[in-house]
């Protein structure tokens, strides 16, 4: 039951990061399903990219603002704000992945998690 529950709010949690995006239009959103994989240390990546860093700066702020309005947490590790090519917003269960667009294609998650569930989004 306990699992249950953890596992319904990690899904809640990458819903509402996904939203957080769409608000500052992200590109190509997609949400990772790490949940069957076992070597995976969370339930979900969410992973998007945009052209530039204040935009990359802007995502990053609209996902932490979405989630502490709805569930008042904040991201146990952040990295990557800085430089603004990649920012990591780690919420235990669920992994932010903030990509300058040829950053994304040069780490290529969705291929190195190939054996996860992909699941696309529209932005706003």
């Amino acid at each position: 039951m306990v699992k249950t529950k953890a596992v319904q709010e990690s899904t809640r949690i990458s819903e509402m990061v996904i939203h957080g995006m769409q608000e500052k239009k992200g590109n190509d959103i997609v949400r990772l399903d790490l949940r069957n994989i076992h070597s995976a240390v969370a339930d979900y990546y969410v992973v998007c990219h945009a052209e530039s860093a204040p935009q990359i700066r802007a995502l990053a702020l609209s996902v932490e603002e979405e989630l502490y309005k709805a569930f008042k947490v904040d991201p146990w590790k952040k990295e990557g704000q800085q430089h603004a090519e990649w920012i990591l917003l780690d919420y235990v269960d669920v992994v932010v992945h903030i990509f300058k667009t040829d950053k994304r294609q040069f780490y290529g998650l969705e291929e190195l998690w190939g054996d996860a569930e992909i699941e696309s989004y529209q932005s706003a």
